[in-house]
């Protein structure tokens, strides 16, 4: 949560938008520039591997679920919201554990009982669940409506709809029935691994930073940033669905 106390620290507005246009600049061009490898999706040669195999394979789809999970941005930026200000490891297992149990609760449920999600509807809400997070880290909530979501509940849906996300999409590439059960699963314990992977740099990361003197500052400006990047991975997926 974003300490109340952090008011003091938004005395660098400037700064903080400067900082924050300069990144949503960069992820503008980004998306840009790589179109479909932005999306929520599976790389091409995964897609072609998946496409084509039958029967059981655990190493490979354990391989791919943590293939997922490390190079998935989306991802990667939600945790790092859910964990921006959490401190003690207890907590962090709380809410990583409610993230992941969402994640793959839908993501099982969805490509096992074919139930599919338009891709840019649902990765728009996936944008969203980073804007939710960046906002309830910056206190906005607390301002404008005088409540705090239930942070827990939060992240537990949010990780449903990340689950369906990655579901609509093994959908469309027709994963072969063929031992489908077990390669899911396979592929899922490859998400928590690539998880817990992602996870582990990030707190390494955060560590350092949270012992300078300045992370307050840029703690906001980080939001900000991680703010307009949900917004634009929106507008990029809703106007995907608009024009497609």
């Amino acid at each position: 949560m974003f300490p109340s106390r952090m008011g003091e620290a938004f005395g660098v507005p400037d700064k903080a938008r400067r900082h924050a246009l300069t990144l949503l600049t960069l992820l503008v061009m980004l998306l840009g520039a790589s179109g479909d490898a932005l999306a929520h999706a599976v790389a091409e040669g995964d897609k072609g591997y998946i496409q084509e195999i039958y029967g059981v394979h655990l190493i490979s789809f354990v391989y791919l679920g943590a293939k997922h999970m490390v190079t998935g941005y989306d991802h990667i930026l939600f945790l790092l919201g859910v964990i921006f200000f959490l401190y003690r490891m207890q907590h962090i297992a709380i809410y990583v554990s409610l993230f992941a149990i969402g994640h793959s609760t839908t993501m099982l449920l969805g490509v096992y009982f074919n139930i599919g999600i338009n891709s840019y509807l649902i990765d728009a809400i996936i944008g969203l669940s980073v804007v939710y997070k960046a906002l309830d880290n910056l206190g906005a909530y607390q301002r404008w409506f005088g409540v705090q979501p239930n942070t827990k509940a939060a992240t537990l849906v949010f990780g449903f709809f990340h689950g369906f996300g990655l579901s609509t999409k093994i959908i469309e590439y027709e994963i072969a029935s063929d031992g489908l059960l077990a390669n899911l699963l396979a592929f899922n314990v490859g998400v928590e691994i690539g998880q817990l992977l992602a996870l582990s740099a990030i707190l390494i990361v955060m560590g350092f930073w949270r012992r300078t003197a300045g992370f307050l500052h840029h703690a906001y400006t980080a939001n900000v940033a991680m703010m307009c990047a949900g917004f634009v991975l929106i507008g990029y997926q809703l106007t995907g669905y608009f024009v497609a």
